[in-house]
C-alpha cells in the first residue's frame, strides 16, 4: 500500500485524481495520505481538493452503478461488501434518499451508501450533487487544517 501512494504522489495532481477515484470507490486506498504527500510536496491545495473531489465524486458514482444493477450477490462475492454493511447502509438511509450521499465520505459505511442508493434507484442527479458536495467538504477541510496546523 505505501508504495502504491509513493507512485501515486509521484504523479501530482493526476496521481491526486487516481488515488481519490480508488478510495471513492470499493477499492481500499487511502486518498487523505496521497493528499498529505502532495501538500507537503507544495502542490496548490486548492486544486488537490479539485481532483480529489472530482475523483472521489466519480468513484461513488461508480458504487452506485454497481448497485442500479441490483446484484447483491456480486457485490458481496466480488466487492467483498457484506450484506450487514448493506443493511447499515440501507437503515441509515431509509426514508432519507438522494440527499444522504452526502454522507458517502464517512468511512466504512460510505462505500455501501452510494452501492445501497443505487440499489434504490435514487435520484441520480441529487445523488451526485450531495456526494459532491460531502467530498468536497472533506478534502477542503483537510487542506485547511493542514494550512493552519502546519
Amino acid at each position: 500500500m505505501e508504495s502504491l501512494i509513493e507512485i501515486l504522489t509521484d504523479y501530482g495532481y493526476i496521481g491526486m485524481f487516481i488515488s481519490a477515484f480508488l478510495a471513492g470507490s470499493i477499492f481500499p486506498l487511502s486518498s487523505e495520505l496521497v493528499m498529505l504527500g502532495l501538500l507537503a510536496a507544495g502542490l496548490d491545495p486548492w486544486q488537490l481538493v479539485a481532483y480529489g473531489t472530482i475523483g472521489n465524486t466519480l468513484g461513488s458514482m461508480f458504487n452506485y452503478w454497481i448497485g442500479s444493477l441490483g446484484r447483491i450477490d456480486w457485490i458481496e462475492k466480488y466487492l467483498h461488501v457484506k450484506k450487514k454493511e448493506l443493511d447499515r447502509a440501507q437503515r441509515f438511509l431509509a426514508g432519507r434518499g438522494a440527499w444522504m450521499g452526502f454522507f458517502a465520505f464517512l468511512p466504512v459505511i460510505g462505500e455501501g451508501i452510494t452501492i445501497v442508493l443505487g440499489l434504490m434507484r435514487a435520484n441520480v442527479i441529487l445523488t451526485t450533487v450531495s456526494v459532491t458536495i460531502g467530498k468536497f467538504a472533506r478534502y477542503a477541510l483537510l487542506a485547511l487544517g493542514v494550512d493552519i496546523f502546519v
